[in-house]
């Protein structure tokens, strides 16, 4: 019997587009998020978020509060960035009310803010390297990150939603440990850095899970709205504390990590060296805490003039503004979070096309999504 030798046409060999859901994931893994995916093969052809499975309707039930309790929402946003995203409500209805506060409470605000965000890039570098395989990560971010958490709860009463920040100021002034705890973190973290290079950033097979993946341009990254790293990796400049300094970021030298690589590894390098520069700004701080109220007299029932507010921090992800219309009433008439999470998703879209299904894992993460954020 003749053996087989048909060969296949190229009719045959043509493939077919499916539809592969990606999610929704737990609340633990990222944030509830769905994206439906077009493949071919194990291409991914196109990216589409479905959003909703977390959402609260946070800007209309904040129409019912207070403006003091509008801060205590903030932290279930972004809620790795929580005191920063308190900042920001402080900081905008200290603008409306033309309240300048203390040298002290500048200092507090900024050194909680640095804190906060080698906190957020500790989890982050936990959870890429276990998203990617490497289960160790995870126990050393954590180890880490630990140091930080003691940190805020002896001072806040919290570790994570903290609600620091008030109208006015801070709402316990800081800890007696607090200088001596943070002047033993700042030389610990600056050991342990090269430490994470070593055990993830220079591994082999790493290095080709980021290098040249998941590329997004500079003009993709701007016509998006991209901000925070994910922008900096692409070559953007739009660090608010260099653009619009708040707090005592006028007062403090740092640079603004700019990576141009536009990939992974791009992204993952602008966190990585982020770390650095937050324990410069906490070094140049933590001797130098002036004295003063860490409170500004305010009354206890707030009320905006009328007019229309705004006002931008820079978190662990991106630009976060808060924008406000008020009637001059107690409540506010309208409020608006800016979150960078939801910019830098419909950048994903763009920078995940064309890439396999295993790549857009490892792309998710260097892109740092807290769902939350995003699906308010």
């Amino acid at each position: 019997m003749e053996p087989n030798t048909q060969i296949l046409s190229t009719e045959d060999l043509r493939s077919q587009e499916y539809f592969l859901n990606m999610g929704p994931q737990h609340p633990a893994t990222h944030g509830v998020l769905r994206l439906l995916l077009t493949m071919d093969g194990e291409i991914v052809k196109n990216i589409e978020p479905d959003l909703g499975y977390i959402h609260r309707g946070i800007e209309k039930m904040v129409e019912y509060d207070t403006y003091r309790q509008i801060i205590h929402v903030t932290d279930r946003l972004d809620y790795l960035s929580s005191h920063i995203n308190n900042e920001a409500v402080a900081l905008a209805i200290e603008k409306a009310l033309e309240v300048e506060v203390s040298d002290r409470i500048k200092v507090i605000r900024t050194m909680m803010d640095e804190l906060t965000r080698i906190a957020s890039h500790l989890l982050w570098w936990g959870v890429m390297g276990m998203d990617i395989g490497a289960l160790t990560t995870f126990m050393y971010a954590f180890r880490d990150r630990e140091m930080i958490n003691e940190i805020m709860e002896k001072t806040t009463g919290a570790r994570l939603t903290m609600s620091y920040n008030i109208p006015g100021g801070v709402m316990f002034d800081l800890h007696p440990d607090f200088v001596k705890d943070v002047k033993a973190f700042i030389p610990h973290m600056r050991k342990v850095l090269p430490e994470y290079d070593r055990l993830l950033t220079g591994n082999i097979i790493f290095q080709r899970r980021m290098k040249g993946v998941g590329y997004l341009s500079a003009e993709d990254a701007v016509s998006h709205g991209a901000s925070g790293p994910v922008a900096r990796g692409s070559g953007v400049r739009c660090d608010i504390r260099k653009k619009a300094p708040y707090s005592a970021y006028d007062r403090v030298k740092f640079d603004e990590i700019i990576e141009t690589g536009g990939d992974n590894l791009a992204r993952y390098q602008v966190r990585m060296r982020e770390m650095y520069e937050s324990l410069n700004i906490l070094e140049q701080l933590v001797d130098n805490i002036p004295e003063g109220p860490y409170q500004m007299p305010m009354r206890t029932l707030i009320k905006l003039p009328k007019g229309e507010f705004y006002q931008r921090v820079e978190t662990a992800r991106g630009e976060f503004g808060v924008f406000i219309v008020s009637d001059g009433k107690k409540n506010p008439y309208r409020v608006k979070f800016r979150s960078p999470g939801l910019s830098n998703l419909n950048a994903l879209i763009q920078a995940g096309r064309g890439v396999k299904l295993a790549d857009l894992v490892a792309i998710m993460s260097t892109f740092d999504f807290v769902i939350p954020d995003i699906d308010r």
